[in-house]
């Protein structure tokens, strides 16, 4: 019985999500049975955390689409995985390179996500082993709700792509971090270089805020 997925939210995200209620049940419905990633537990896990908490937000695509790797929030990978995936690898080697810090090693981001960095895919679940499988389930509706609530709150939001570019118009242009997608195909385009974790940091630091520990 729909309902299940729904109930992942935390309490300030259902009261937020409660007019699109019919559509979290009808992707519940659809996922019912279906070999998908993140396992089903863990679709909303970025939306456990009371809505106040969030300072920093973080746009990717979709989940990672190897079996066991996507863990619910954004590019973030469980430690128990053998290898890094590309777009993580580039993510650490431009944190190095803007921070002047030693390349993160530690896949898992939950570190970054109890400081208060939401790392939220624009597309929630695929089907294991294929990209963008779950274009048309209408996740964007749910992310751009997402996205216009914490832009009205002055969140930090750092989009990377096209896909996670399309919701920076929710924020004020200069509370926005943006840049091609970390991916093997675009980081040489302007991702590396794009300096977009002391970037975020600074916006923090100029209006009062701690800045965020990326380790």
């Amino acid at each position: 019985m729909p309902g299940q997925l729904f109930s992942q939210l935390h309490p300030d995200w259902q009261l937020l999500l409660a007019v699109d209620r019919l559509l979290i049940d009808q992707i519940e419905t659809l996922l019912i049975g279906k070999d998908i990633t993140p396992d089903f537990s863990n679709i909303f896990r970025a939306l456990t955390t009371p809505i106040a908490d969030i300072r920093v937000v973080i746009f990717g695509q979709d989940p990672y689409p190897t079996r066991g790797s996507a863990q619910g929030l954004a590019f973030s990978v469980t430690v128990t995985e053998n290898r890094v995936p590309a777009s993580l690898r580039n993510i650490f080697t431009e944190l190095a390179n803007d921070c002047g810090a030693a390349v993160r090693t530690n896949t898992d981001l939950s570190d970054w996500s109890s400081q208060g960095v939401l790392l939220l895919n624009r597309i929630l679940t695929t089907q294991t082993g294929t990209s963008l499988f779950h274009t048309d389930l209408n996740w964007q509706h749910i992310t751009d709700a997402v996205a216009a609530e914490l832009g009205r709150r002055d969140v930090v939001a750092i989009c990377w792509g096209r896909s996670a570019n399309e919701v920076s118009r929710f924020f004020r242009t200069e509370w926005v971090v943006s840049s091609v997608h970390p991916s093997p195909l675009s980081a040489y385009r302007g991702f590396f270089g794009s300096k977009p974790f002391s970037k975020a940091n600074a916006i923090l630091t100029e209006n009062g805020d701690q800045p965020i520990n990326w380790g």
